[in-house]
């Protein structure tokens, strides 16, 4: 009981220093207009920030967090009605598969990125390197890439029409490509059988999918990462040669009416199961319900739990 209320009061003490922000600050930080923020909190909800006594809006750095990953969303094809579930279910996902103190870092997280984003702003690889190192012997790998690196990776790719910051994303792009690269290499000389990692054809990018390959790796067996422009209908082709223990397919944007369909006929031609990861596993895990389709989601310490269970006969499709 005493470490429950210990733990309550660290949360509570860091929820507590968390900088609020008023709406013109989170609109310079987002890019978001003023107008579409207060839209985006009376239409849907999707964002809650504090009144003051006076009735203007202060928001949190979660908010500022929660206005990006809408950006993110809307960027790949989802319309900011369906938004809000998308989000809903990504929280539940996180809660049910992270400790309970991480809810109260998202200040340090923050810091963090500050610190790699000041980098860039230099183009100091040396520097960037050197912050690159101190985050991942802070944190585990799922919360480096997901919570902190990845994050702001997005947000420049999303101020890409602002003067400069498409220099700032390629050169962090390349960086990250060739640490990630560099991370999956070293992992192939694992034991045990391989898994192949392909994206749906779309708008992913090759760093999306590598960071998917690492945050999969369950350590039993070696991901393979398919490139970008690989062809679902030569899968079976390419999986006759490599004979993988399955085939995980990585989407991150809104499907189609029939992705589900088009997946279940892959499923058919292939000598291995088939299963998805990422956002789009999330939109499509209920039209998947009952076929061979497992989806292992979207956070990256549930969906190499998922890939467990499923490699051991575990998980329901």
């Amino acid at each position: 009981m005493s470490d429950l209320v210990d733990t309550q009061a660290f949360v509570s003490s860091v929820l507590k220093q968390q900088e609020l922000f008023p709406i013109r600050e989170v609109a310079r930080l987002t890019g978001v207009n003023p107008v579409t923020l207060r839209a985006w909190e009376r239409r849907y909800g999707l964002i809650q920030p504090i009144r003051t006594d006076s009735g203007h809006r202060l928001y949190s750095q979660v908010d500022v967090e929660t206005v990006r990953s809408v950006l993110a969303w809307i960027e790949r094809g989802v319309p900011v009605s369906k938004v809000g579930k998308i989000l809903a279910r990504s929280s539940m996902a996180q809660v049910t598969s992270a400790p309970v103190y991480e809810a109260a870092t998202s200040v340090e997280w923050a810091q963090w990125q500050s610190r790699v984003h000041e980098a860039i702003q230099a183009f100091d690889e040396a520097e960037l390197d050197r912050v690159y190192g101190q985050v991942f012997s802070s944190y585990p790998l799922s919360v480096a890439f997901q919570d902190i690196l990845m994050p702001l990776w997005q947000t420049l790719l999303l101020r890409q029409d602002q003067r400069g910051r498409s220099s700032e994303w390629l050169f962090f792009d390349t960086f990250l490509r060739g640490r990630v690269l560099q991370r999956l290499h070293n992992l192939r000389d694992q034991p045990g059988g391989r898994l192949l990692l392909v994206a749906l054809p779309g708008r992913c990018r090759e760093l999306e999918l590598l960071v998917s390959g690492l945050l999969l790796n369950p350590g039993e067996v070696v991901i393979h990462v398919l490139g970008i422009g690989q062809s679902l209908e030569e899968l079976p082709l390419v999986c006759a040669k490599m004979r993988p223990l399955a085939v995980v397919v990585f989407s991150n944007q809104a499907p189609n009416d029939d992705t589900p369909k088009a997946l279940e006929r892959l499923a058919l031609t292939l000598e291995c199961p088939l299963v998805m990861a990422g956002e789009g596993a999330d939109l499509l895990q209920e039209s998947l319900r009952g076929s061979p389709i497992a989806c292992l989601g979207s956070e990256g310490r549930l969906m190499q739990r998922r890939l467990r269970q499923f490699l051991a006969g575990h998980l329901d499709t």
